[in-house]
Order: structure tokens, then sequence, then C-alpha cells
């Protein structure tokens, strides 16, 4: 059964780049659990956005990474039906890895490191691959 929701949950996602390669995860939890992600989840109560980006990338994947901005905020509702089901709003920031091996941990089922011109076969959603291009594209400019 889905949560029962008064107000939006704070979500937080990261496109972190090591080199010219990207993160990704594949969810180990719903929501949308078996699909590739971008690294991220729940802002906790008391947590700054950065701190728990920085959070749910060490809890996900073991990576250690730097904020270097902001790529989006999206807003994830999902219905069933008349029911909502659940309704995210979340901060995408941009991020460099600075330490660590990628490794599934905590929610992540899988993770992989992933040119931009290769994300087909991840079958990410059209929002996704909108925050992927932004993220890209703040990065050029501000010389990651």
């Amino acid at each position: 059964m889905a949560e029962k929701f008064e107000a939006p949950q704070v979500g937080v996602g990261a496109v972190v780049w090591r080199g010219e390669r990207l993160l990704l995860i594949r969810r180990g939890h719903a929501p949308r659990k078996g699909a590739w992600s971008l690294p991220g989840g729940r802002q906790k109560l008391g947590e700054t956005v950065e701190e728990a980006v920085l959070r749910e990338l060490r809890e996900e994947t073991g990576i250690e990474a730097r904020i270097t901005g902001l790529a989006a905020v999206v807003d994830l509702i999902e219905r069933e039906g008349a029911r909502l089901a659940y309704h995210y709003t979340v901060i995408d920031m941009i991020a460099e890895w600075t330490a660590g091996e990628a490794a599934a941990g905590d929610d992540a089922a899988e993770v992989a490191w992933v040119a931009p011109d290769a994300l087909g076969p991840y079958a990410l959603t059209p929002k996704m691959l909108e925050v992927i291009a932004i993220a890209r594209a703040k990065r050029g400019t501000d010389g990651g």
C-alpha cells in the first residue's frame, strides 16, 4: 500500500561525474524498484540538501563527491487511478567524484559508470535524461 501524503516529500539526487562518465544506480526498493536511476533519496529533517546528497551517495554507492551546482528541481507525481501513490519534489545536484569505488549498497541493487552517449540500454525516464542533459551543459559551462 502506498504512503498517505499530506504534502510532497523532499528528495535529492545527484548527477555525479567521474571524468566523462556519470553514475547510475539500479533501484533496490520502491518506488521504481529495478529501474536505473540517478543516486539519491529522501532528505532528512535538519539536513541540508548538500548534506543529504553526499549522505545518499555514501549509503548507496560508497563514493565521496564534491557538489558543484544545481542541475534541476523535478516533481515526481505518480497516481494509481484517482489515488495519489507518491509525490516527491527532487532537487538534483551536479557533483564530481572525489574518492571511493562505486559499489551497490543500501537502496542500490547495482551501480554503473556510463558515458552520456551510452544511456539507451538503461531505459531512463525522459525527465531523467533531461536532468542529465542540463547537468552536462552546466558542467561544460562551469568547467566541472
